[in-house]
């Protein structure tokens, strides 16, 4: 199957929209690629393996329909932490109210109650706090052992059956892959998605775990939602394919004024070395019910743009909200209206990338520099691997960046990464195919006129991933 599409969007960023309940008829998942959707997102947190498979053959028929590289990222529930069963079902509970937490599988009460986690009496020590739901009530650990713990409540709230724990002040001992996220992965990866997304990151062992699993059949993302991630931030990034910014947990273990700082320090690291970055979760939450979005949220969209995010997410706002097509339309309105500010462009290139001593570098701050001084059109990057459009997207230059690549896994998974008009292409042998296709794939995307510059990059010897090293200016005739 060839992929070669006419079209393109007219911005930079890209849309990632999680499919759900509200999404996942052929005429709603078609209606949101054409209001602007460039990968779905697949959240195996909710829905059967059948309910995957058949959102994955519809949009792989899409697809083919409109002859355009689609990507999908498969998103790994990862471990939840819950309390056991309450008697009732619930106990309210006031501040500096002392109770104890244990492996016991007996139903809790007002004294004690049911904690069925090993890992988290093994992290956790006297001073540690453990939230529950959501951070709607906070416990003080007092005292614990390999068992139990004694715990002191830190405002009034209510405690039900099996509600969230999260365990900010601590590393658990454990696995980001539960038994069930290797089962997910698996099936994901037998259907064929392009990005799987980690939870409960902790540290760059946790992402080595499943890219050794992975084997070069996707690229792997890392979710960023736990304090402990954010300790060992650059070499989580470093292991990582992509990162994402996973505002909602973050937020409950973060403190929420701090949820900004650390989604600019994210994007900062991950735009300096050239790792695909997303900004997740509440971005257009009001939009789940509502057909308009608040003027926060519209600000909140538009920062990640200004900072040179690569995508932007929703979640419960396509997947199972009321306007699921509204709100990717007023997502793609968003960045639009951001980057056609010329301000956005200044404030993304605050941000200083960081080169390697390689010639692929080279000739990807050459791109840019060229782009700044000629009226380019686009820059054709053939790759093999993605590596190259990767490194020239790293520039943010001015110029659309037109990847072409034999393989269609290469090209779907390119469809996240910023300014990338991503297409799969026939393989090249020599410089004069390469200049012939780049200037007519140019045409044929409607990137350019008579008169403008194409740069062409390249590496000899061909076919061969890693080894950009040709720059060519072409004018179009």
């Amino acid at each position: 199957m060839t992929l070669d599409a006419i079209s393109h969007r007219e911005r930079n960023a890209k849309i990632l929209a999680t499919l759900g309940p509200a999404s996942s008829d052929r005429e709603t998942i078609h209606a949101l690629f054409n209001a602007g959707v460039d990968v779905f997102r697949f959240n195996f947190s909710h829905g059967t393996h059948a309910d995957h498979q058949a959102r994955y053959e519809l949009v792989r028929e899409i697809e083919r329909e409109v002859g355009r590289p689609v990507g999908i990222l498969l998103d790994l529930q990862g471990p939840k932490l819950r309390l056991g069963a309450i008697e009732g079902g619930k106990i309210a509970v006031k501040i500096g109210q002392t109770l104890v937490l244990d492996l016991e599988p007996t139903i809790g009460n007002s004294l004690r109650l049911p904690m069925p986690h090993p890992e988290i009496f093994a992290a956790i020590k006297a001073g540690d706090d453990l939230l529950i739901d959501d951070g709607k009530v906070r416990l003080r650990v007092l005292e614990a052992d390999a068992r139990s713990a004694k715990v002191k409540v830190l405002n009034d709230g209510v405690l039900s059956d099996r509600k969230g724990v999260n365990v900010p002040g601590a590393i658990l001992p454990m696995s980001a892959l539960t038994a069930k996220d290797r089962q997910d992965l698996d099936f994901g990866l037998s259907l064929g998605v392009d990005w799987v997304a980690l939870s409960f990151v902790q540290r760059p062992e946790d992402i080595e775990e499943v890219k050794a699993i992975v084997a070069g059949r996707a690229w792997t993302m890392a979710k960023l939602e736990k304090p402990a991630a954010i300790d060992s931030l650059e070499a989580i990034i470093a292991a990582s394919d992509g990162v994402m910014v996973a505002r909602g947990d973050l937020g409950v273990e973060c403190a929420p004024e701090d949820v900004p700082v650390l989604q600019k320090r994210i994007i900062r690291a991950c735009r300096e070395i050239g790792k695909p970055v997303v900004v997740a979760t509440q971005m257009l939450e009001s939009m789940i019910s509502s057909p308009v979005p608040t003027r926060a949220e519209v600000s909140d969209v538009a920062g990640a743009i200004y900072d040179g995010a690569d995508a932007v997410m929703l979640s419960a706002e396509s997947a199972s909200g009321v306007y699921p097509v509204a709100a990717v339309t007023m997502m793609d309105r968003i960045i639009r209206a951001t980057e056609n500010d010329p301000l956005q462009r200044l404030t993304m290139q605050a941000v200083q990338s960081y080169r390697d001593t390689t010639t692929q570098d080279a000739i990807s701050a050459a791109i840019r520099t060229v782009a700044e001084t000629l009226p380019v059109a686009a820059t054709v990057a053939f790759t093999s691997s993605g590596a190259s459009a990767l490194r020239v997207a790293h520039e943010r230059p001015r110029t659309p960046i037109l990847s072409l690549t034999p393989h269609i896994s290469v090209a779907r998974r390119l469809t996240l990464v910023w300014g990338v008009h991503s297409t799969q292409a026939v393989d090249v042998t020599d410089l004069d195919e390469i200049v012939t296709h780049a200037t007519a794939a140019v045409k044929r995307h409607g990137f350019g006129e008579p008169g403008r510059a194409v740069l062409v990059a390249a590496g000899t010897p061909f076919g061969v991933s890693g080894t950009t090293n040709l720059l060519r200016i072409v004018w179009l005739q």
